[in-house]
């Protein structure tokens, strides 16, 4: 689970809901169900236009790598890697056999296995490739719903604004109607610019700052697997793997062994 997402959000709300106690207002006024209709309501009608109910529902499933992601150490696999390329060059590409099938990463597991097959290194590059290829496909269509329902969250805000200042208007010699009509049109600008900026957006910055993560680290496999398909030598694999993560990080790859 993410903490640092749903802390994110809690603290969001208790920021607002505080700041209104600051300024002596009563958090109840805030409360407007027909803003909440318009607002909240409007965005999801739009996103249902903008796309097909199954690929809705496939977002669903991107959308909860936000909460509960998997974080992987790319320092780990690496050390994996490099002990394959040690066993490989030891005993022989067939030797990793043994080691396929505990291996936890079913991407690394089927690169490793392809190899052991005998497969021809191109097509295990193009075939690994393909996998990313869709995971990026399936990774930004849930972005892109963020993106898009970031956009129109605050139209719909706008919307609810017109609304209420049309109420308003149209019942100046009801003095009473003013009021309600006026919270109407700002509340639901509030909502929507609320629910864009501390919900829509950053889910959406958290969902493709974890797709370039894992893109990195299959890259990293990929690149690991190729390199025990051709023999290279392990101190070699590490400085080349090692190359693609940021200085800090190369700092937690383990021991250099004597190859």
């Amino acid at each position: 689970m993410d903490l640092g997402t749903i802390g994110g959000l809690i603290a969001g709300f208790a920021v607002i809901f505080f700041g209104i106690l600051v300024a002596d207002g009563d958090p109840v006024v805030f409360v407007n169900m027909p803003s909440v209709l318009i607002t909240i309501g409007g965005t999801t009608s739009a996103m249902f236009v903008s796309y097909p109910i199954k690929v809705l529902f496939g977002i669903l499933s991107v959308v909860k790598n936000t909460f509960f992601t998997k974080e992987e150490n790319p320092s780990q696999i690496i050390d994996m890697l490099v002990t394959f390329s040690e066993k490989a060059r030891r005993e022989g590409l067939l030797a990793l056999e043994d080691d396929v099938d505990e291996v936890q990463d079913t991407f690394l597991k089927k690169g490793i296995q392809l190899v052991v097959d005998g497969t021809d290194p191109e097509l295990v590059k193009n075939i690994l490739m393909a996998d990313i290829n869709k995971l990026e496909e399936r990774h930004s269509a849930g972005i892109g719903f963020f993106d898009l329902s970031a956009a129109i969250a605050p139209a719909f805000g706008m919307i609810g604004t017109l609304i209420g200042l049309i109420l308003m208007l149209g019942r100046l010699e009801d003095k009473s109607a003013i009021g309600a009509g006026m919270s109407t049109a700002l509340i639901t600008t509030l909502y929507g610019s609320f629910i864009a900026n501390l919900i829509l957006i950053p889910i959406g910055n958290k969902l493709s700052y974890n797709s370039s993560r894992e893109i990195l680290l299959k890259e990293i496999m990929i690149e690991g697997t190729l390199s025990i398909q051709s023999g290279d030598n392990p101190r070699i694999v590490k400085d080349k793997l090692a190359s693609y993560l940021p200085p800090v990080m190369r700092e937690q790859i383990g021991e250099e062994k004597e190859f």
